[in-house]
């Protein structure tokens, strides 16, 4: 948790990202969900609350073990999966999962999506790998999403959604937005046929040009 931010700060944060997930058509009824760390685990939304329907006092505070520190409501049945993105990532302070369509129809095919834009590379890398198939709410699947994010921010989960992982709340949602914008192109391009793919020199190029991208201190 960032030093200038309260609890009930970060808790209305939360609740804000994940009703934009569904204002912005990325996940539908109770479906995602959105946690950020704390100093003691992590909090994350409740299981089976729709966003429209979300209060701070239902959000869930939970150790790195599973175990409940603060919350009257069972936790999102991902919460292995956030949790073990803390865990492996200590650059990672805020991961949203969501079944937007697109990522999620790629992810059914069990597709990652290659370097066919230059903007793969917000999320890392040049690729966005798709994890193998696993149970939700698994131990499984949380191993295999903190493989596919191995120098990553995002993937998608086969059969399942996407999911992204950044400093903040507002760049994890960000990030999803982008890994679904990215998932409707490159949908366009397989049903055009004949996609053509930035080589590592390209992106190795774009990746570098990325680290220096945008406000930067000064």
């Amino acid at each position: 948790m960032a030093p200038h931010q309260n609890i009930t700060e970060l808790r209305q944060q939360i609740v804000d990202t994940a009703l934009e997930l569904s204002n912005k058509g990325l996940s539908s009824g109770a479906a995602g969900n959105v946690s950020f760390r704390t100093e003691a685990g992590f909090v994350i939304t409740p299981t089976g609350i729709k966003p429209d329907q979300l209060s701070i006092d239902q959000l869930v505070r939970l150790d790195y073990d599973g175990s409940i520190l603060e919350g009257g409501l069972r936790p999102s049945s991902e919460w292995q999966m956030h949790s073990l993105i803390y865990q492996n990532r200590p650059d990672i302070d805020a991961v949203v999962h969501c079944h937007s369509c697109y990522a999620t129809a790629l992810a059914c095919c069990h597709q990652d999506i290659p370097a066919f834009h230059y903007m793969i590379a917000i999320a890392g890398g040049n690729s966005i790998r798709c994890a193998p198939y696993a149970l939700f709410g698994s131990e499984q699947l949380a191993k295999a999403a903190v493989t596919a994010m191995d120098e990553r921010y995002a993937c998608l989960l086969a059969n399942h959604g996407q999911l992204t992982g950044a400093n903040s709340l507002t760049e994890a949602l960000n990030l999803a937005i982008e890994v679904e914008e990215l998932s409707a192109s490159y949908h366009a391009c397989l049903t055009l046929g004949n996609v053509q793919i930035l080589s590592e020199g390209d992106m190795h190029s774009v990746l570098k040009k990325f680290s220096s991208y945008g406000q930067q201190d000064v």
